[in-house]
């Protein structure tokens, strides 16, 4: 197993949404391979970095990976003597110490995908990326993210995208993280059908909700069942109207507001659920 690299798995396996578990030697009493500090990470297939290898970390290992597979799973510590005498089930390490090792699960984190950066658009993305989620931004009007325009949002703890598309936007829908939460807001009300339409043909999203009005909602479903194809079951995936219900005001920052409480509302449940 290489003994470097284990900082660069973390970024690759959280761009690839695939969780892990961060394992770190905690505490050295005695005599042990590596010092207090070293770190390994392992996912369901694989392992980069070192905790001194030997019994401590197959055991360590073994424990992630049944980690990786509770989704409640919180981070936890295990003691190990180096020792003879010590019970062993992967050879005995004889160093004369004692170590601790801390295994700290590594879930991937919320991705919502807004599509339409208008005022409202905006502010719900000046609200989210204060949260630790993927941010991924569409408009196909140029001076919506204009870099000077999303500077606001800059210094965040968010990973933020930003699919520039001329047309189609619905294309991005295809690029989306299995899982992602679709907020559909554009200034068009065709681009909101063909993506509400775009959404329903994955089955692999999170929640689906779109901005408007009862009335712009009743034409929707009417050509989401005659021109999509779509059954009500499917159709009822999609929620409108977005936010909480007794948030009622008008002004962009109170909607984004609401919707942002909604969605990370939906957050907690996701999280309770699983």
């Amino acid at each position: 197993m290489p003994d470097g690299g284990w900082l660069d798995a973390v970024v690759r396996l959280r761009a690839a949404r695939e969780p892990a578990v961060l394992v770190t030697l905690a505490t050295v009493r005695g005599h042990a391979p590596r010092r207090a500090g070293a770190k390994m990470v392992v996912s369901a297939t694989g392992a980069w970095g070192s905790i001194g290898g030997g019994n401590v970390e197959a055991l360590a290992t073994e424990r992630a990976r049944a980690q990786l597979a509770d989704p409640d799973a919180a981070p936890e510590m295990m003691s190990c003597e180096l020792s003879e005498r010590a019970p062993s089930e992967h050879g005995a390490q004889c160093c004369g110490g004692k170590v601790t090792v801390l295994l700290e699960p590594l879930r991937p984190v919320p991705a919502v995908a807004i599509f339409g950066i208008g005022h409202v658009g905006l502010e719900l993305a000046r609200i989210l990326v204060r949260h630790d989620l993927e941010l991924h931004l569409i408009d196909t009007r140029p001076e919506m993210l204009a870099d000077s325009r999303l500077a606001v949002l800059a210094d965040a703890p968010a990973t933020i995208h930003v699919h520039r598309v001329s047309v189609l936007p619905e294309s991005v829908v295809a690029e989306l993280p299995a899982g992602s939460h679709v907020l559909i807001m554009t200034h068009d009300h065709a681009e909101d059908v063909a993506l509400c339409d775009a959404t329903l043909r994955r089955a692999d999203l999170g929640s689906i909700g779109l901005i408007g009005s009862s009335g712009k909602w009743a034409r929707f479903r009417r050509r989401l069942a005659a021109e999509g194809g779509h059954d009500e079951q499917t159709i009822a995936r999609i929620r409108t109207p977005i936010g909480l219900p007794d948030i009622g005001g008008k002004e962009p920052a109170t909607i984004a507001v609401s919707v942002a409480a909604d969605l990370l509302r939906t957050f907690e449940r996701d999280g309770a659920r699983a």
